[in-house]
């Protein structure tokens, strides 16, 4: 039996309607008006860190619009109306949102850290055609890594309930820990290497350089708190939790908690939708503008 029907999901249909109404709002005003800075105020400035937060704006608006399913979903709890088909794209485009948001994070990472750490070489060489071509390839790698979802994923009747779940399908459950845990090392783990170690390598070259100025350094700041933010709360614990989750599905175990905890972290995962403008006011000056007034240093 489904781990949802044996489990109390009262605190789900409780927590999770309001959580995702508020990230729906949230994530849609952000990113939509970080694209329209982007049209009217940085046409002209069209450079790399540009075209990757656009990219990751996109990534955003394309997911929060099925947000509305998962609110009456847990609303009417844990009742699915919308057909299996309706089910496969919609954990599908929550695979493409988060996995494009950590790989466009990851690009934004590199991108800042050639520019601080090789400013010659990034002026003279790197250009928006080449973060472009990096996009494509990023979309291609996400849309690759997840299109397994639409095998796994998809309606699960239970009783007189009907669940969209991540496995549907019993005889799938080993590969789909396999997969789980793919994910897990490809679409997180790696990346947070490679953010991180681009991090360390800005900020030791912040500590280095008197000639970064004041407006710069509060920009890594606010890059790095940000991105320490969104792995601690929205990434690691979705990955480490469904991990787990899935595992104990694979061998027949239930643990009520870990289901909770795996459920609160799906909320948490898409937290991260709302936290991106943020991260846009450390690459391009006309939100930062917008939302705080101009620098001193500008």
């Amino acid at each position: 039996m489904n781990n949802s029907l044996l489990c109390n999901t009262t605190f789900q249909i409780g927590l999770l309607p309001p959580m995702y109404g508020i990230e729906m709002c949230v994530a849609l005003v952000g990113n939509i008006f970080a694209l329209w800075l982007l049209v009217t105020k940085e046409r002209q400035n069209w450079h790399t860190g540009v075209v990757f937060s656009c990219n990751l704006a996109i990534c955003d608006i394309l997911y929060v619009l099925t947000l509305p399913l998962l609110i009456i979903y847990y609303a009417n709890e844990k009742q699915w109306s919308f057909g299996d088909a309706a089910c496969k794209i919609e954990r599908f485009l929550f695979s493409c949102n988060l996995y494009g948001s950590i790989f466009f994070i990851m690009c934004i990472s590199v991108n800042r850290y050639l520019a601080i750490v090789f400013p010659f070489f990034t002026r003279s060489y790197v250009r928006p055609k080449h973060a472009k071509i990096a996009s494509v390839l990023t979309w291609s790698i996400v849309i690759i890594a997840s299109s397994p979802v639409l095998k796994f994923a998809g309606t699960e009747v239970k009783q007189t309930y009907t669940l969209c779940v991540s496995s549907h399908d019993e005889t799938l459950r080993k590969p789909h820990f396999k997969y789980t845990l793919f994910l897990m090392v490809v679409g997180c783990m790696i990346p947070l290497l490679v953010t991180f170690a681009s991090y360390l390598g800005v900020i030791w070259t912040v500590l280095k350089n008197e000639n970064i100025t004041a407006l710069e350094k509060r920009k890594v700041a606010l890059m790095v708190a940000l991105v320490c933010i969104l792995y601690a709360t929205s990434f690691v614990p979705y990955h480490v939790l469904q991990t787990y989750h899935v595992f104990l599905k694979s061998i027949k175990m239930m643990k009520c908690d870990v289901y909770n905890s795996y459920q609160v972290s799906k909320g948490l995962a898409t937290l991260n939708m709302c936290l991106h403008p943020l991260l846009y006011m450390a690459v391009f000056d006309s939100i930062r503008t917008a939302c705080c007034g101009k620098s001193s240093d500008d």
